[in-house]
């Protein structure tokens, strides 16, 4: 904090020195022309914007010959607005070097999905995007040529956070679906492993203090159907969002994403994980659709690019997987499209990893929201198992 302190004096007296410089050179060519300096400011404001919004008209007008003191004016006008550019830009960029930095991009991390307060009730207004997801979505056209087009892919398939950016070297279709998801039957052992960063997540009517309601619930209710599969599966139910028996989602991700690692490090086969939440959304909202004649929540699948639209890769969160994380989840997004229209939701890219660096077939899903039951989420979880069997081992 003090390194930051003196960083922020420093730059003050960077541009308080060049603002004063600045001031003489315009006192010094004013005076040297000799003439009423507050009238030749405010003209000089004016001809500023008028070569700034009428430039054609400047042209025209323009003055064939300069004296030496119009030229120190100009010089020194100009120089103004880059004193703040350059000292603005400089503070940014030199902080996101520091450990101070480091834990804000943590903490981003950490809440950015859903807010809530230490009772799990959510903070602030929710975002348009969410009350519009209600809204069944029609078919879409998932045909190769349709994919290859960049903006079509986008505009169907993503919501783009606005931390964050892509473009269609990271978005190629033919990339993406060409990339094999599937994985060894031939060989024994667990092969995905489903656990929860945010263990307290519950529904509508969940029963406080049992976690089968909660999505914790959910998530064993998914393990059972991919066994039943005959797609081998374990469950982690660690709790990584209370600490002293509040809940504080600041560490989760690097709590889970340690204790997943061990899970790892002793379930070798494992080749899938996946880490299921539910969502936090407007009361007024509701994510469910009907598929096989029953009322099943909505599905959304969560992509962190690891970078930052205003500084481009975050390399406190490497993330060698990410095309892979993406190809996972576009192709379960295209899977559903084409079997159950309307049941997830576009995929969501944000700045941050959220712990997708772990394995290639790296999956997060917002599974509904507080405002579904458990009813509507179990359903939702034998659509999802289904999604998974034809993306991780079907033709």
């Amino acid at each position: 904090m003090k390194k930051s302190v003196r960083r922020n004096l420093r730059q003050a007296g960077t541009a308080a020195s060049a603002v004063l410089f600045t001031v003489f050179l315009i006192y010094t060519g004013l005076a040297g022309d000799g003439i009423d300096w507050k009238y030749h400011i405010q003209e000089r404001i004016f001809d500023q914007a008028q070569q700034m919004y009428l430039p054609v008209l400047s042209w025209v007008n323009r003055t064939p010959e300069k004296g030496i003191g119009e030229w120190i004016r100009e010089k020194a006008l100009a120089w103004i607005p880059l004193v703040s550019y350059a000292e603005d830009h400089a503070a940014y960029d030199s902080s996101l070097e520091d450990e101070e930095t480091l834990a804000r991009i943590l903490e981003a991390q950490a809440n950015d999905e859903n807010v809530v307060d230490e009772n799990g009730n959510l903070i602030g207004e929710p975002d348009e995007s969410e009350t519009d997801a209600a809204a069944v979505t029609p078919a879409v056209d998932t045909s190769i040529e349709k994919l290859r087009d960049f903006e079509y892919l986008l505009g169907n398939f993503y919501t783009v956070d606005s931390s964050t950016m892509i473009d269609s070297d990271q978005l190629n279709a033919d990339d993406l679906l060409g990339r094999s998801m599937k994985i060894d039957t031939g060989t024994d052992g667990p092969k995905v492993l489903i656990y929860h960063t945010h263990s307290q997540e519950e529904f509508a009517d969940s029963t406080p203090g049992d976690t089968s309601t909660s999505i914790v619930g959910v998530g064993e209710y998914l393990t059972q159907l991919l066994n039943e599969k005959g797609i081998e599966t374990i469950h982690d139910t660690g709790v990584y969002d209370i600490i002293d028996g509040k809940l504080d989602r600041s560490n989760a991700y690097e709590y889970a994403g340690e204790a997943v690692e061990k899970i790892l490090a002793e379930n070798p086969t494992v080749e899938v994980l996946i880490d299921l939440h539910r969502d936090g959304v407007a009361e007024g909202t509701h994510l469910v659709t009907e598929i096989n004649g029953k009322p099943t929540a909505k599905i959304m699948f969560f992509n962190g690019l690891s970078r930052s639209r205003t500084n481009g890769n975050i390399d406190y969160l490497p993330n060698p997987y990410i095309q892979d994380n993406l190809a996972f989840s576009l192709q379960m997004q295209i899977d559903a499209e084409n079997k159950y229209p309307g049941f997830v939701r576009h995929i969501y890219l944000r700045a941050y990893r959220y712990n997708l660096h772990l394995m290639p077939k790296s999956l997060l899903v917002e599974a509904g929201a507080q405002t579904n039951t458990v009813e509507e989420m179990m359903n939702a979880m034998e659509v999802l198992s289904e999604m998974l069997e034809d993306v991780l081992v079907g033709e």
